[in-house]
């Protein structure tokens, strides 16, 4: 059997198809049908949007959000810099001891 493609849409394209339902000029199904898009999809963006709506008036909560991401972000970066080091450090070993037995 073959296997099902999932279909990736922009964050602007769900915001357009979003903003259209909650104008209520169309119903769900016809929105849906009009960009081959399933109803529960457009049910589940508009719960994702109405959701998070109060991020848009509150980016002291977005800016501190990313803030913790980034300050994460630096830590595992770090972390994983300190593992290519010791790691740098256990190869170069182990070159010389290659080279000291003449193993080849």
């Amino acid at each position: 059997m073959g296997q099902k493609k999932v279909k990736h849409y922009s964050p602007d394209f769900k915001l357009k198809v979003v903003l259209e339902v909650l104008k209520e000029e169309e119903t769900m199904a016809q929105i849906a049908s009009k960009y081959k898009v399933f109803p529960k999809s457009i049910h589940n963006w508009k719960k994702q949007f109405l959701e998070n709506a109060d991020l848009a008036f509150t980016k002291e909560k977005v800016v501190k959000e990313y803030r913790s991401e980034i300050k994460d972000l630096k830590s595992e970066k770090e972390d994983l810099y300190k593992e290519i080091g010791k790691l740098t450090a256990k190869l170069s070993w182990a070159e010389k001891k290659i080279e000291y037995f003449d193993i080849k």
